[in-house]
């Protein structure tokens, strides 16, 4: 939980959440997460949310490909909140040196991040160690579902199950009867 000295203390708060993909079920996921604020939020009155920051279907393995991401760190940057609310290590990043990096310069403008899964506050020195570690793990993570997607759909093409849940995958593209073309 939230240490004691920082319960009571007025916040200017950012939310940010992150889903992978725009499948159903990642939807469905963005929705949970951003439903889990509500009940958090409401139990810290002293906290003004100023802005939500939600990239959809995006990975978090490259923070400049996710615009909200580098909207909100460039809000960060003139100071419009001085807290990021996020559910977990890997929604925020999925690169440890994203990270640290990014981390470390929030730090720098006075913008702490709470991962509240990982119950980590990035002004917390100690927490440092125990954020490497998290996002290693979360990066670990990325690159095996990687793999595995991959290696499962080339065994798909292989036995000659087509299945083209993405407009392109592979240097394949569906075509408008649902086939791949390359």
């Amino acid at each position: 939980m939230i240490p004691y000295s920082m319960e009571y203390i007025k916040r200017t708060v950012a939310i940010y959440a992150r889903v992978s993909t725009e499948h159903e079920a990642q939807i469905a996921a963005l929705e949970n997460q951003l439903d889990w604020y509500k009940p958090y939020l409401a139990a810290h009155p002293e906290w003004v949310v100023v802005e939500w920051y939600v990239d959809e279907g995006i990975t978090g393995t490259s923070a400049e490909k996710r615009p909200e991401f580098m909207r909100m760190i460039e809000d960060a940057k003139k100071h419009k909140f001085d807290l990021i609310l996020t559910r977990e290590v890997s929604r925020f990043a999925r690169n440890t040196v994203d990270t640290l990096q990014y981390t470390r310069m929030l730090k720098e403008h006075g913008v702490e991040v709470y991962f509240e899964e990982q119950n980590i506050y990035t002004l917390d020195g100690k927490d440092e160690v125990l954020l490497t570690i998290m996002s290693s793990i979360a990066q670990e993570e990325s690159r095996n579902i990687s793999e595995n997607v991959t290696w499962g759909m080339r065994k798909r093409f292989a036995d000659g199950k087509v299945s083209m849940p993405y407009k392109q995958f592979m240097g394949y593209r569906r075509s408008k009867t649902g086939t791949p073309e390359v």
